[in-house]
């Protein structure tokens, strides 16, 4: 080891705070990665970002408005809630084109 590297008072730890998020391992279509990771791009958030908000949104829309209306005290600090329904609305579209690039051809 180099001498100019002193580690005598490193400390073991978090590199990133875990507070209100687990880390998990998931596995994910790689068109859905892609797609997440391109709109993530043109937003200016992190693709994990973009996923976890899309899922918060489609999971609370069951729970009906007052649901919707509880979840934007919940969004990562300076997401706005028209700037998450932008969001959605570009991952629905990226959603349907992975859909129809899926989907086997209908004619012969």
């Amino acid at each position: 080891m180099k001498d100019e590297y002193d580690f005598s008072n490193a400390r073991r730890g978090a590199v990133a705070s875990s507070k209100g998020k687990t880390r998990i391992t998931i596995m994910l279509d790689d068109v859905v990665i892609e797609a997440a990771r391109a709109l993530a791009e043109s937003e200016g958030y992190g693709y994990q970002t973009a996923i976890n908000n899309t899922l918060r949104r489609a999971l609370l829309a069951d729970q009906g408005k007052a649901a919707e209306a509880n979840s934007a005290a919940h969004l990562k600090k300076g997401v706005t809630v028209p700037e998450l329904r932008n969001l959605e609305k570009k991952l629905s579209e990226a959603l349907r084109e992975i859909h129809r690039v899926m989907e086997p051809d209908a004619q012969p």
